[in-house]
């Protein structure tokens, strides 16, 4: 009940019309971005970030948190009329959405996307307030061995989730770590890998490495595949929800929620794995299987549920632990960082006010985008008409200011060139990115757990694991590292030869669809 009076509290800082304003702002931002392929939360919140020096800072977070929900929205809106998802989590949705529309349902898959948005969105927010309060009840118990821990199962559970291999996570992974440490030693005070350059004494600033490697590298990675040809949007059509629409969409609504929240809670990378697992959870569980592969409702509300349920489910690590899930959580807490507030256990003593007018201001967020997307998905869409030319030109151009802006040094656009062009590499050759953004946040911290750890123990590597909470963690990191090893071995041995191949069709269309998301991604 603490938790839920808190949030009535928040609610009253969040009505007022200056953050109303800003939620708006947010969601609208957010819709727009999700809408268009290749630019996600996580790219505009790092064009934004230093834009946003000069808001309070309460009215930049809400900001942000509306841009977060938004782009989940509108990522929904291309999946559907496009064929062509705005986010990779919004992958599943194309598969039946884009089949509805071309059989003139595009209102009712449209309906259903955005409504089952916005259930799992409000029941993820009340979960989030009610467990915060938990959660840092026993994140303030914990001592230096037990972030430790928790540090390198988020290392560890991001490097291996994401990407197609699990030696290019930890690359990536390994190339965000000697980020992080670039700069003078706290404890020595001598100078490691800046290579006699003075400007690196400091570091390298996180906000030149989120714009450099979200909205450097990925534009240049979309300009160097740009297609020639219009795109070809499928109009709006048919009739809205119709009973029979929804009686088949709430259950799959619900099950989105309670799928997508847990899994947004932990590394697991973001909403591509729950929203696939939700896809085919629905698919076993339909009253007409025979419709998935042709235009299913259930294919579209489930996983549209579950993204922003996932959403939601982020910000619980986020705000009690300071551990990022996704990309667009890490951006946030370099928001945060911008402000001088440690995200962390101790940010709902430090910043009550202000963690609970963010978490209010989502439920906000969330009855707006729902009044935005149900009537205007179809003018969401026309976005896509604007020349792709413009489009990133302008995005480089927003790059290039906010990488100068952050410190006013023209030595820093020298690193957004080179970091950005480390982006595309990293894409070209498959390297995931969040592994890196993460590695950079976390890195130095989980230096500072260790080194502690390890002077209170006067050196023995047994002050790394002296807790039961630690052991705990060690374990599923070594259940993360070896389970998948086993699955594959055990899946060798069943799979069937050639000739009986009695494989499932749609789930190998799931799979296909997600595969050639994270190709282009």
């Amino acid at each position: 009940m603490d938790g839920i009076n808190l949030l009535l509290d928040g609610m009253s800082a969040a009505l007022t019309p200056m953050n109303l304003l800003y939620a708006f702002l947010g969601v609208l931002l957010g819709t727009a971005i999700g809408v268009l392929p290749g630019i996600g939360p996580a790219m505009a919140i790092a064009l934004l970030l230093p834009l946003t020096y000069t808001l309070p800072v309460e009215q930049a977070i809400i900001m942000f948190a509306g841009l977060y929900y938004g782009g989940m929205y509108g990522g929904s809106t291309t999946s559907i009329l496009l064929n062509t998802p705005g986010e990779s989590a919004s992958v599943m949705t194309a598969i039946e959405g884009n089949k509805m529309a071309k059989a003139g349902r595009g209102a009712a898959a449209l309906s259903t996307a955005a409504i089952g948005s916005f259930v799992a969105g409000t029941i993820a927010t009340l979960l989030l307030a009610l467990l915060s309060p938990q959660v840092v009840k026993v994140a303030i118990q914990l001592g230096d061995p037990d972030y430790l821990a928790v540090m390198l199962f988020a290392f560890v559970a991001v490097t291996t989730v994401l990407g197609s291999s699990k030696v290019r996570g930890f690359a990536s992974l390994g190339v965000g770590v000697w980020i992080g440490l670039i700069g003078i030693d706290r404890l020595s005070g001598q100078q490691r890998l800046t290579f006699g350059i003075d400007q690196l004494s400091d570091g390298i600033d996180v906000v030149v490495v989120a714009v450099a490697v979200f909205a450097m590298g990925e534009a240049l990675w979309i300009a160097a595949h740009l297609r020639r040809a219009p795109a070809r949007i499928t109009h709006v059509s048919g009739r809205w929800m119709t009973k029979e629409d929804f009686s088949r969409s709430w259950k799959p609504w619900l099950r989105g929620t309670a799928i997508g929240f847990p899994f947004g809670a932990i590394p697991a990378g973001g909403a591509e794995i729950p929203t696939f697992l939700s896809y085919i959870t629905e698919r076993k569980l339909a009253k007409k299987p025979e419709e998935f592969g042709k235009g299913a409702i259930e294919g579209v509300a489930g996983p549209e549920a579950t993204n922003n349920a996932s959403a939601a489910g982020s910000l619980v690590p986020l705000l009690t632990l300071g551990i990022p899930t996704t990309a667009t959580a890490a951006v946030m807490i370099l928001a945060f960082q911008t402000y001088g507030i440690q995200v962390g256990p101790r940010l709902f003593d430090e910043q009550g006010p202000l963690v609970w007018t963010l978490i209010a201001s989502l439920l906000i967020g969330n009855a707006m985008l729902l009044a935005l997307n149900l009537p205007m998905a179809g003018l969401w869409a026309k976005l896509l008409l604007i020349p792709r030319p413009y489009l990133y030109a302008g995005i480089l151009m927003f790059a290039s200011l906010g990488g100068y802006a952050a410190n006013g040094s023209s030595f820093d656009l020298w690193l957004l060139l080179i970091i950005g062009g480390l982006g595309f590499a990293m894409r070209r050759f498959g390297l995931p990115v969040v592994p890196l953004i993460v590695g950079m946040i976390l890195a130095p911290r989980a230096e500072v757990f260790m080194r502690r750890a390890l002077q209170i123990s006067d050196g023995h590597l047994s002050g790394l694991v002296n807790t039961t909470f630690a052991k705990v963690v060690y374990f599923f990191i070594v259940l993360l590292v070896v389970a998948p090893l086993l699955w594959s071995k055990v899946q060798r041995r069943r799979t069937p030869p050639r000739g009986d191949d009695t494989a499932d069709h749609g789930d190998g269309d799931a799979r296909r669809q997600q595969h050639a998301n994270s190709e282009g991604a």
